[in-house]
């Protein structure tokens, strides 16, 4: 499937062969809008790789006029036995209990990375992505985590009616607090 979003961005559904090919130039967009450093995209290539492999599994891309990648997300379904879900877990069972992490973890599409090139933000093209990868998925929750703090895309998921799932999160391997957020599905 392919759209065009607000300003001409084109926006695809990727393939797994599609999104492999797309990989050194997507992981360039995530390092640059993380603002994490250049050699995380070598470390985090072959995670990704394995991600693509999950049930459940998409992956849509944005292109500008010229067919350049300026943003990239995916997902998959959650699962126990899965790194974030059990970090997830975890943090929610001590903060709020078991009860709490069932309702949010028990079926729920985990938007895994949304990335857009930080010289096109402001342009819409998150939120298109956004929706477009969501469209169809049959879980009934999506949960994603990010940094806490006063960004374009805090305010994209606030506005979208994303809520607090768990606050002040520590990933291992990045210092900074992340909120992770969930909202039921369909989004409106």
């Amino acid at each position: 499937m392919t759209s065009t979003s607000p300003r001409h961005q084109r926006i695809v559904r990727l393939t797994g062969e599609e999104f492999r090919a797309l990989l050194p130039e997507a992981l360039s967009i995530y390092v640059a809008a993380m603002n994490y450093p250049p050699n995380t995209a070598q470390q985090r290539a072959p995670m990704w790789l394995t991600h693509a492999l999950r049930a459940g599994w998409r992956s849509v891309a944005a292109f500008d006029p010229d067919d350049t990648l300026v943003g990239v997300a995916y997902g998959y379904r959650g699962n126990p036995g899965q790194w974030w879900y059990e970090q997830v877990h975890r943090g929610v069972v001590a903060r709020e209990g078991e009860a709490t992490a069932r309702a949010w973890l028990s079926d729920y599409f985990e938007l895994t990375e949304i990335h857009v090139r930080p010289d096109h933000h402001g342009r819409g093209i998150g939120e298109t992505l956004l929706r477009t990868l969501l469209d169809g998925v049959e879980q009934r929750h999506v949960l994603l985590s990010t940094p806490e703090g006063p960004t374009r895309a805090w305010r994209l998921y606030r506005r979208l009616g994303f809520v607090d799932v768990l606050r002040d999160y520590r990933f291992a391997g990045d210092p900074r607090a992340f909120a992770v957020l969930g909202r039921t599905l369909p989004l409106d």
